[in-house]
């Protein structure tokens, strides 16, 4: 019995020790849990709140209204339009599979575009929208929004779009949007960039002005459950519409130029004011329709505009480099009487050739001018004369007074893609061929060909930097810039400063100035385009002056000559092109124009028909007494 007992009390007593130890280590146990959870309710409740709130709060970007632009006189050029689109979230990509298939059968997605888009939906972040169709029809909607119980994660969103009223007529000076690329965000940091949404200008002043028609982004704080979900809407900030932009192109007359050069297939036409600079029209054909890039463009228009021969991506206005031909013996005249090489009354003889070694360099005219003056030979563009005046000149002279007049170098005009031409000396033919410079090269310098090339904006420049009386005026395509919206204090008109003078000497201009007026006016080269009614002057307020080209693109041999080889019979593309530059009123100048005809043949009878209609309603219209120009933009 008190063995019983004693193994009794035994086991209670180890009982007890194991009950304290379990309940010490409970005790421990409890302790460590308040004490935590004191922490994190108490001492750190504030951090935890902050971070509870950021998980259940969650802001998103909103991209801007982009600015709008306009002619000079306030006609829309790019403008935004509603714009219904489908969009998906995912978590992660999970269903996206589900999701997309499904979205395939209502919108036809392609392969192609369903692993894209899978791909955009697995790296999302915090659910982000991604733009699975833009510009959606009502019919699309309206099957999208009865099909959407099937479709967990698909909304639609009311965004807006870029649209050009005006289609391929802008197309070149507009440009278009395009999504963003890495090479987009070069330099940039702006987070707006980063929406799948957003749109960045690719060609044109929508490049240009990238920055200051963007916008400042708004922001969407936007409720969401524990995948990313949006639960409700909880505030929102449109942000900042971006600038609007007025250009100096006068949109009838960039009409008018697109109807002269509608029978031909490809050319440029360039009209500028000689005393501001601003650039009038400045129209490339054929053109591109930028629509096709804001809805989306498919391959195979993409294909088409990029195999086109006559090239209508190409602005050749800016980009087009041609050999400016007769065009130049204005430059060559300048160098000349310049340097002292020649004197106003220098008569140089033109038997119709000149022999340079064993080499015939002919003039146009094959029984020659006989002699010559440098006004004279401007107006009968006599190849002989310029040829000698070249060669007594020398190619540095000339060189320099062409940089002078805008070749050779960029205008800095602002729009992307525009070349320098090229304007050659004797150090750049070292360079490039590793051959010195030949006599032969200064002969068809002095007459615009041989490595000599320009764009029609450079001989724009040219003609207005001669027509203003040899002052470096700019060209310039932006007017003004201006807060959208803001009708009550519309920018004031912008005042051009005076261009700095090239110093050449007033009788020598004047001198090469009547030579052109000649070549209209007195029987020259382009005599044909006198503003004239049965021998009777009409309309003597609009007399105008110009010169005639025609750049060499393929060179006829004595052979070829001698079989009857001639340009009309050779095939489109290895025509001449045909060149033509006026400026006008004569006597109180203040618009200039260039034109070329891309495999035109003559100067006088392609292009400048053209020039003169350009050239006359130009000045008929008068652009450059616009004084109301920022109302009607301020009201739209």
């Amino acid at each position: 019995m008190m063995r019983y007992r004693k193994g009794d009390n035994e086991r209670s007593s180890l009982f007890t020790r194991r009950a304290l130890l379990l309940g010490g280590a409970q005790v421990a146990l409890m302790s460590a849990l308040v004490g935590r959870l004191y922490q994190l309710q108490v001492l750190e409740t504030q951090r935890f709140a902050t971070l509870a709130e950021e998980n259940r709060v969650n802001l998103r970007l909103l991209p801007p209204p982009r600015g709008l632009i306009f002619d000079r006189i306030g006609q829309p050029l790019a403008v935004n339009r509603n714009n219904f689109r489908a969009v998906a979230t995912s978590d992660r990509g999970r269903g996206a599979e589900l999701l997309l298939d499904r979205l395939d059968q209502i919108l036809n997605l392609g392969e192609a575009e369903k692993q894209r888009l899978l791909r955009e939906l697995r790296r999302s972040r915090n659910a982000q929208p991604v733009v699975v169709r833009e510009n959606l029809g009502w019919e699309e909607v309206a099957r999208l929004e009865f099909n959407a119980p099937d479709l967990p994660g698909m909304f639609i969103d009311l965004g807006q779009t870029r649209d050009y009223p005006e289609g391929q007529l802008m197309s070149h000076i507009i440009g278009y949007t395009g999504r963003v690329s890495d090479e987009d965000l070069n330099g940039r940091d702006d987070p707006l960039l980063s929406l799948p949404t957003m749109r960045f200008g690719k060609k044109g002043m929508e490049r240009a002005l990238e920055d200051d028609l963007r916008g400042r982004a708004g922001a969407v704080q936007v409720e969401v459950n524990a995948v990313g979900r949006v639960v409700r809407e909880l505030d929102r900030n449109e942000g900042q519409a971006g600038d609007n932009a007025l250009l100096t192109i006068d949109l009838e007359l960039q009409r008018f130029a697109a109807d002269r050069l509608a029978e031909h297939q490809s050319g440029s036409v360039v009209v500028m004011d000689v005393v501001t600079g601003d650039v009038i029209v400045m129209m490339s054909t054929p053109g591109f329709d930028p629509n096709m890039f804001a809805r989306g463009i498919t391959q195979g228009e993409w294909r088409d505009l990029l195999e086109a021969p006559e090239r209508p991506l190409h602005n050749k206005s800016i980009a087009g480099v041609y050999p400016p031909g007769s065009t130049y013996k204005m430059v060559t005249a300048l160098a000349a009487l310049e340097s002292k090489a020649i004197e106003p009354w220098t008569v140089l003889p033109c038997p119709g050739f000149l022999m340079l070694g064993d080499i015939k360099f002919h003039c146009w005219l094959a029984g020659g001018h006989g002699g010559l003056n440098v006004q004279g030979a401007i107006s009968n563009s006599c190849d002989c004369f310029f040829y000698e005046a070249a060669r007594r000149a020398g190619v540095d002279k000339i060189a320099e007074t062409a940089a002078k007049l805008g070749f050779g170098h960029s205008s800095e005009l602002g729009l992307p893609g525009e070349s320098g031409g090229n304007l050659p000396t004797r150090g750049w033919k070292q360079e490039k061929y590793n051959i010195p410079w030949q006599q032969g090269d200064t002969f068809n310098l002095g007459i615009g060909q041989g490595y000599m090339t320009a764009t029609p904006l450079q001989l724009a420049i040219m003609t207005s930097r001669i027509a203003n009386g040899g002052y470096a005026v700019q060209p310039n395509l932006l007017l003004a810039k201006a807060a959208p919206r803001d009708e009550l204090s519309p920018p004031p008109t912008r005042e051009t400063p005076a261009a700095p003078s090239l110093r050449f000497s007033p009788q020598f201009i004047n001198l090469v100035r009547q030579g052109m007026n000649d070549v209209v006016n007195a029987g020259g080269t382009a005599a044909q385009l006198r503003i004239d009614a049965h021998g009777k002057l009409v309309e003597p307020q609009y007399r105008f002056a110009g010169k005639t080209g025609t750049a060499q693109v393929k060179r006829i041999t004595e052979r070829e000559r001698a079989m009857g080889i001639t340009q009309a019979s050779l095939p489109w593309h290895l025509r001449h092109h045909a060149l033509f530059v006026c400026f006008g009123p004569v006597d109180t100048p203040r618009y200039a124009c260039a034109v070329i005809v891309e495999h035109g043949q003559a100067g006088g009878a392609t292009a400048g028909p053209i020039g003169r209609d350009m050239l006359l309603e130009t000045m008929k219209r008068d652009p450059s007494r616009h004084t109301d120009r920022f109302k009607k933009m301020a009201s739209l």
